[in-house]
């Protein structure tokens, strides 16, 4: 397919115009016009990117990509060589943040709930960013230890936790990544926890005053399906071939 019809097609599926972002959504580096091989990962490292022109991909779509609002705008070092290498090889670049976490099907947090079984799950808007932060029952009660498990198993990841004040963990809120600030929101929901990938100083005081469990899972594990489920259905739908590739990243 053509990267033009591409870059339509995900602008439209993923509602970028709703999102004020702090990188820009889409193609970010522009390669050759046709589009007959996609790779998906959820950072664009120069071990990815590698790997990307290793298996001649016409295209890599990522979560995190580059451009973020307070970057250094020369392009020097480590950013020189992975633009560099991806303008080599006339490789596109594309990349979806926060659409792409928020996204009702194929979303960070929509994946979430599926892989820990939540049943009704819900999304709500934070900061006029819709679908930020998800809420549900888990299939059955756990302990605190029991959960900590639980999550460390799905996410395949050491788990940070602080324990909260609820004996057992009967519904969660989420939200994928950094989103370590949303613990009060998720307080307010009045649920026994909280999960996201990164924990800061600050929260286990926040947790434990708040009197909620916190979970922090990793930031790349938490956002390891998005990205993937995003290349799966291009690949269905547009007849493209597909290759997710996943870096060990414990963070």
């Amino acid at each position: 397919m053509q990267k033009a019809t591409l870059a339509n097609y995900l602008a439209d599926f993923l509602a970028v115009s709703l999102y004020q972002d702090y990188a820009p959504n889409g193609l970010q580096i522009e390669g050759r016009s046709e589009i007959k091989k996609i790779v998906t990962a959820v950072s664009a490292s120069l071990e990815v990117i590698q790997a990307a022109i290793k298996i001649n991909a016409d295209a890599l779509l990522v979560h995190h990509g580059y451009f973020w609002q307070g970057e250094d705008k020369t392009i020097l070092g480590i950013k020189k060589a992975r633009i560099a290498a991806l303008l080599k090889e006339d490789i596109n670049l594309f990349a979806f943040h926060l659409p792409l976490d928020c996204h009702k099907e194929l979303g960070n947090n929509a994946k979430l709930a599926k892989i820990l079984q939540v049943s009704k799950p819900k999304s709500q808007t934070v900061n006029q960013i819709p679908n930020l932060l998800w809420s549900g029952s888990l299939p059955k009660p756990q302990s605190f230890s029991q959960f900590t498990n639980y999550l460390e198993k799905k996410f395949a990841n050491n788990v940070l936790a602080v324990a909260g004040s609820a004996s057992t963990i009967k519904t969660i809120a989420w939200c994928t990544g950094a989103a370590q600030n949303l613990l009060a929101n998720a307080a307010s929901l009045k649920v026994d926890a909280y999960i996201s990938g990164e924990i800061s100083e600050r929260t286990y005081y926040e947790a434990r005053e708040y009197n909620i469990h916190y979970f922090a899972c990793g930031h790349h594990a938490t956002e390891r399906y998005g990205i993937r489920a995003l290349g799966e259905h291009l690949a269905a739908k547009f007849a493209l071939e597909h290759q997710y590739i996943e870096v060990n990243n414990p963070f």
